[in-house]
């Protein structure tokens, strides 16, 4: 897999956690904030900025 292929599907599904998130309705869910914080450093370390993506 290409690494801009690799960023662009890590993208997806940080958006997609985010959108998960947000519909969570204000409910505390740590696997789901622990795995956004996990793929917002994956993203920092290729160069992506995901405060533009965040919710």
């Amino acid at each position: 897999m290409a690494l801009e292929e690799m960023k662009s599907d890590m993208i997806e599904h940080f958006s997609e956690l985010q959108a998960i998130k947000k519909d969570n309705g204000g409910h505390e869910n740590q696997t789901l904030d622990y795995r956004i914080k996990v793929l917002s450093a994956k993203l920092a370390s290729l160069g992506v900025n995901v405060e533009d993506l965040t919710l």
